[in-house]
């Protein structure tokens, strides 16, 4: 927040929102994206290793445990096809990459998964591969495979209704314009937004103009809650998660048979412009109706499913549920492994009861914003029921055990999905998986500690590590002992123990390389997507180290207006450093005039808290601006010192006492170590 800092101010306080991301799945989309066009390159490539014969073995086996002779899944992801995505790449106003068409043909449909790739994965990542624009229905058009997510064209009375338009303007606009190309080009007069993740909902102004949306020409919907969850969720841990997410997306991989094969959930994630436009209408509770271009559009409220803010519809006329991200064709996360806020298994599972109960009696068609459709009554009832009975059981089942006296990873060793659930396609683990989503169960009930009082206060990692190489006689002889188990496939256990000697000594190159073979292996037999390139990634970096690529600015404008001041101050209070903040007290008053909101921050005690409507009498300084030369700043498009000047901006009082504030907080450092200490 540079409004209050001198031009001494470190960069980090000038501009506190760099680095940071709002929209739940990818605070990652635009962060992580980068690297789609930057990783392959920028890093010292060293040669993957084969698929050793534990590997060949065990991805073997799971050919005999599934129905790999049942291509019904392909039949349907073929079905309604209209026409192929452009061949051209996308790219952004300043040439960047923005999707790639080209990038996963070497996944071919109908070939034998690498023994580098375990085969379900493989299979997923060919439905993933059929793109294009597709017919779900008379007056329902699906583009796929032009961003993670589906885009959704619905032809009413008048124009169109969009249901989420993608991460980037660039592939949106791409998407209409495919759509435009085979049917008849009527204007957009509704978006809808399912939920508030970027993928559905960054590529809006790639299929609108905002003053239409301002004039009431176009309305766009959304749940309750989707403006302050698709700003501020991962606002907070932003950085952290966003580090994180360059491992769940494997954009840090090449796209190969030994590196990223897609992500369970979609191919890959789009790297262009996210947007956001406010909506316009709001729907706040299950059995709301609205009438949207000719259309009857009922909806199920179901926040804290697969996002904070989500919500189901049913097209009366059409007899088409879209089901937004809570019955795909994959086990979702109840956990992301990017971090996020734990998702509530049991709610999902009513929500999608809820659904079978409103609509399933008349449903013939349901499709996602992820995926191919489902057709016919019967079917949409079965894909519903069984992934329904799928998290209800994650739930019971967890807690069942739990009860038992087991805790959270003997309880991931032990649930196993019924046969019925566990052999059909749909619910396999290919975004989540059944074992991080039990652990992430047990924890959303219990919490991080087990009960064992040995587990309540643990020596740090590092620590610990050194201790423990001590105690198994030294490096070598843990690095001798590891690669036998290697010799016998024991993988998960070499990674476990060789990470010991690579947090007591970072520096020893044996033992990072033995760990990264392992890691390597249990990529290669990973059935879920995120799993896969957590593996791989981390194999990479103990392999070649951490490589500072360039890091994206993403506080979008779009993302900086939405925030309120509320978000804005807490954010500034997570980033204060304590040590630097201990003994001083400041008090600022900072009063917007065109919002007519005046809060009160106050610095003391080494945090810093913010006060709406109630001004102090003898503030340390004040501060007085229009909210948005406040964006202007934030975005870099002018700088305090010019907003002064120009008188844009006022100060009164003892302007030392503002760096004492915004000197303190903390810059993100985004290239943190993950797989070394």
């Amino acid at each position: 927040m540079k409004l209050t800092c001198s031009a001494n101010t470190p960069s980090s306080a000038r501009f506190p929102f760099k680095r940071t991301m709002k929209g739940s799945r990818l605070a990652s989309a635009a962060l992580a994206t980068l690297f789609l066009a930057t990783s392959t390159s920028a890093w010292t490539q060293q040669a993957p290793k084969p698929a050793e014969d534990a590997t060949k073995k065990a991805n073997a086996a799971l050919l005999k445990e599934l129905p790999f002779s049942d291509k019904t899944s392909f039949e349907l992801a073929h079905k309604g096809f209209v026409a192929p995505l452009p061949e051209a790449m996308i790219k952004g106003a300043q040439g960047n990459l923005v999707w790639d068409p080209t990038k996963y043909n070497f996944i071919k449909e109908g070939s034998d998964a690498p023994d580098t790739v375990n085969p379900s994965l493989w299979r997923q990542s060919q439905l993933l591969n059929i793109s294009g624009l597709f017919q779900v229905m008379d007056g329902i058009y699906q583009v796929r495979n032009l961003d993670l997510s589906n885009m959704t064209i619905v032809e009413g009375k008048e124009g169109l209704t969009i249901m989420d338009p993608l991460i980037s303007t660039e592939t949106a606009k791409a998407a209409l314009d495919l759509y435009y190309q085979h049917r008849p080009k009527k204007p957009v007069v509704a978006v809808i937004y399912t939920h508030s993740h970027v993928d559905h909902y960054g590529g809006v102004r790639g299929v609108v103009d905002e003053a239409d949306v301002k004039s009431g020409k176009v309305k766009i919907y959304a749940p309750l809650g989707f403006l302050e969850h698709a700003v501020a969720e991962n606002v907070m841990a932003g950085t952290a998660m966003s580090r994180r997410a360059s491992y769940m997306y494997g954009n840090l991989l090449p796209p190969s048979a030994t590196g990223q094969v897609g992500a369970g959930l979609g191919t890959t994630t789009s790297a262009g412009t996210v947007t956001l436009i406010p909506p316009t209408d709001i729907i706040e509770k299950t059995g709301e109706t609205r009438t949207i271009d000719g259309l009857t559009y009922q909806f199920l409220y179901a926040p804290g499913s697969e996002a904070p803010a989500e919500m189901l519809y049913y097209i009366k006329e059409k007899k088409a549920l879209n089901t937004a991200e809570d019955s795909t064709h994959t086990l979702h996360n109840t956990y992301s492994l990017r971090g996020a806020k734990i998702r509530d298994p049991l709610a999902w599972s009513k929500y999608l009861n809820e659904a079978l109960a409103m609509w399933g009696d008349d449903v013939e068609v349901m499709y996602a914003m992820h995926h191919w459709p489902v057709w016919g009554k019967k079917e949409v009832q079965e894909q519903l029921g069984m992934q329904r009975d799928m998290y209800r059981y994650i739930n019971d089942e967890t807690l069942r055990l739990a009860n038992m006296g087991y805790n959270k990873e003997e309880i991931a060793e032990q649930v196993k999905l019924p046969k019925a659930i566990a052999t059909k396609f749909s619910n396999r683990g290919y975004y989540g998986s059944l074992n991080h989503n039990v652990r992430a169960t047990y924890v959303l009930y219990l919490g991080w500690f087990n009960g064992n009082p040995a587990t309540l206060h643990t020596l740090p990692i590092e620590e610990g590590a050194k201790r423990y190489v001590d105690m198994m006689g030294g490096t070598d002889a843990l690095l001798k002992k590891a690669r036998e188990y290697y010799a016998k496939g024991d993988y998960r256990w070499v990674a476990e123990v060789v990470n010991y000697a690579v947090f007591a000594d970072p520096k020893n190159q044996a033992a990072r390389d033995l760990q990264a073979d392992a890691l390597e292996q249990m990529g290669y037999q990973a059935e879920s997507g995120p799993w896969r390139n957590f593996y791989l990634t981390g194999a990479k970096e103990l392999r070649e180290g951490v490589k500072k690529l360039p890091v994206p600015d993403t506080a979008s404008p779009d993302t900086v207006r939405a925030m309120t001041l509320d978000m804005l101050f807490d954010y500034f209070a997570v980033r204060l450093n304590r040590e630097k903040a201990e003994g001083k007290h400041v008090v600022l008053n900072v009063d917007f005039t065109d919002t007519k909101q005046q809060y009160t921050l106050e610095m003391v005690n080494s945090v810093l808290n913010h006060t709406e409507g109630k001004p102090a009498k003898e503030p340390s300084a004040s501060v007085s601006l229009t909210r948005n030369t406040l964006n202007d700043i934030m975005l870099k498009q002018t700088t305090l010192k010019d907003a002064v000047a120009k008188g844009d901006v006022k100060i009164t009082g003892d302007q030392s006492k503002l760096n004492d504030v915004f000197g303190s907080l903390d810059d993100f450092e985004f290239w943190f170590n993950i797989v070394t200490p």
